[in-house]
Parts: C-alpha cells; structure tokens; sequence
C-alpha cells in the first residue's frame, strides 16, 4: 500500500484549496488503494473571501481548521509531516495554494513558499519520490525544487511566462491531460485553471494520481 501525503491550503477555491480537486484527488487516491495522510499550515488565511458573493470578508480563519473540512478532520498540521514516511505527495490547487502555501498570488516569480512546505518538498525530491501539483499549485515547483522543471497550469500566457522566468519550463496542456517531468519526478495537471466543470477536472486528476503512483514503484 502506498502512502501519499496530500498538502491542502484551505477549504475553497477563493481563499483555500480547491474542494472538487481535493476530492477528486482523494477519491483516485483511495480507489487505487494508497494510504493518505492530509496536512496543512496551522496559520491564519491570507484572507477570507465570501464564496456567494465573491466578496472579501472581515473575519479570519485558520488554514489547518479550515483545510479539515475537507478531510473530515483527519489531518495534520504540516509542520509535522515527515517525508520518510511517504511515498509520494500531492498538493491540490486553488487561491489558497497562492495565497497560504506560498504569497504568489502578490509577489510572483519574488514569492516566499512555507517553510514547511519547501522542507517537505525538498526532502521528498531530494529521496526520489514523486510528487503531483495541481491547477496553479505547479507555479511554486521551480521555486521549490531549484532545478529546471518542466510543469503545467494549461496555457495562461501570465502565468507561464513568470513560471519560465523562475526558472521553470512551461509545457501548454489541455485540462484532460498531464505533464511529466521524468528526470524530477514531477507531475502537473491544469484542473481548474481550465476546466469548465467537474468532470473536465477530474480526467486530468485522474490521470496525475495515476502516473505519481506508478513513478512511486
């Protein structure tokens, strides 16, 4: 059985992890029998926005607290994650992955990723294990890793070209397809940064968590 530590960022695709790929990704999971363990920052939201107006909102809310929604509480604060552990690692999409995980959403190719993160990242490239990065997630691998990677977020022209300028190489991809970059073994997916629906979301995820286990063999 493989165990696969998956990274979340919130609960909503606004201010947090993106629910459908989260789920999506937790589903192919489980159906293809891996053990998964969820984590996520025990810090505050860089903000929190109102998901039926589209509004920000004047509150705050907590990353970890959050993100257990979606794992129905079965998670961990990241801090804690320990890539010797693990097989494999997933981190789903959404603004909180630009916002919580990492300030990319403001800063760009000048981000600051979480400590935490970057340590678990490093550590698990550094064993050879594989690692799958969804919708804008795959915007922080060239700044994580180090190296030249090849990743996906589809085809915004924007966000590509600062990937590229981070170091990264962008590679066009259409939402029910995945990029592998075999030498890091690193797997990226468009997602939401395309997709019209569910459905178009999920064929990519499907595919990523199929070929990040495989890579785990």
């Amino acid at each position: 059985m493989k165990r696969v530590a998956v990274v979340l960022s919130g609960c909503g695709f606004l201010d947090g992890a993106e629910i459908h790929e989260s789920v999506l990704a937790l589903l192919a999971l489980d159906r293809a029998g891996a053990q998964v363990t969820c984590f996520a920052p025990d810090q505050p939201q860089a903000d929190v926005v109102n998901h039926f107006t589209g509004q920000p909102a004047s509150e705050s809310r907590n990353v970890l607290t959050e993100s257990a929604r979606i794992a129905r509480g079965k998670i961990q604060p990241l801090s804690q994650a320990d890539a010797s552990l693990f097989d494999a690692l997933i981190v789903p999409g959404g603004f909180g992955a630009a916002k919580n995980l990492s300030n990319f959403a403001s800063a760009g190719a000048e981000c600051v990723i979480n400590q935490d993160l970057a340590r678990l990242v490093k550590a698990m490239h550094q064993a050879g294990k594989p690692m799958g990065f969804i919708c804008i997630a795959p915007a922080l691998l060239p700044k994580l890793l180090g190296v030249p990677v090849r990743v996906t977020i589809g085809n915004d022209i924007d966000t590509a070209e600062i990937i590229d300028a981070m170091g990264g190489e962008h590679i066009t991809c259409p939402v029910d397809d995945i990029v592998v970059d075999e030498d890091q073994k690193v797997v990226t997916t468009p997602a939401y940064m395309l997709a019209q629906g569910i459905a178009e979301a999920a064929q990519g995820i499907e595919k990523l968590v199929s070929r990040v286990l495989v890579l785990s063999e």
